[in-house]
């Protein structure tokens, strides 16, 4: 029950410069993503659903301090990244 991971462009330009600021989690982001793609609703990942503006989209934790959001369909069983980041960064209103 494999998942298809999608990387618009924009959100392969966040994650450069959000690795480059933080490669100490180069590692954590890599393991996050490989079980993203194997299991979206293993526990260590925290899926949950957004709320407000947000609502259409779910996120995912890194580590207690970054998130990647993303748009999570089911039914295909993609996965489209949208933004990373901390938790105030990508929650912004």
């Amino acid at each position: 029950m494999s998942y298809r991971i999608l990387y618009p462009a924009s959100y392969v330009k966040r994650a450069k410069k959000f690795l480059h600021k933080h490669p100490e989690v180069r590692s954590q982001y890599q393991k996050t993503l490989e079980l993203l793609e194997v299991n979206p609703h293993h526990p260590s990942l925290r899926l949950h659903k957004l709320e407000g503006r947000l609502s259409a989209l779910h996120s995912v934790s890194i580590n207690i301090s970054y998130r990647v959001v993303l748009h999570f369909t089911m039914l295909e069983k993609e996965i489209v990244l949208v933004d990373i980041g901390g938790h105030d960064q990508v929650y912004r209103a």
